[in-house]
């Protein structure tokens, strides 16, 4: 009869602890993984709202749109009747009691631009186009306040904003 030799003081680890232990470390890197590529993904997501085209025209129309309604006299508003456009009246000089030019903001063609012109004789000086991708924009006034509603939408994000300014000057 033979008989089996076991080893009383046996040394390193056995097939199945191997592989449990492998099985195991694969687990927690796959698991480590997914998280660091998901936070990536929202990461960059975010990332891609806050600084995207349309955002940071957004933020250059309200920019735009309170500065030019702050410096304006408030002795008169024109705004059209659909809305489309709004005309703000301004001095060229600082010391200037006349009010001498005028800032209109337009929306037309996927496009908000304002136009920078004399009253007397009525003369357009410049015209430069503030953002793009507008899908709709809509002008209200309430005394001597004006305000916009600007929605913009490249196809991947829409964004609306409302900015409102009142006029300062007299």
């Amino acid at each position: 009869m033979s008989k089996k030799k076991r080893m009383s003081n046996p040394k390193g680890f056995t097939i199945i602890e191997l592989m449990i232990a492998t099985a195991l470390g694969c687990t927690i890197v796959v698991g480590v993984g997914m998280l660091l590529v998901d936070s990536q993904r929202g990461w960059n997501k975010m990332y891609n709202r806050t600084y995207s085209d349309v955002v940071t025209d957004a933020y250059a129309a309200r920019r735009r749109f309170d500065s030019v309604v702050r410096n304006a006299s408030y002795q008169g508003i024109l705004l059209s009747d659909d809305s489309s456009w709004v005309e703000v009246y301004y001095y060229s000089d600082p010391n200037s009691v006349i009010v001498d030019r005028y800032a209109r903001f337009i929306s037309s063609n996927s496009q908000l631009i304002v136009e920078y012109g004399e009253v007397e004789p009525r003369q357009t000086l410049n015209t430069e186009t503030i953002c793009e991708n507008v899908s709709s924009c809509v002008f209200k006034s309430a005394g001597s306040s004006v305000q916009m509603v600007l929605t913009l939408d490249d196809g991947s994000q829409v964004t609306t904003i409302v900015a409102s300014a009142v006029m300062h000057n007299q």
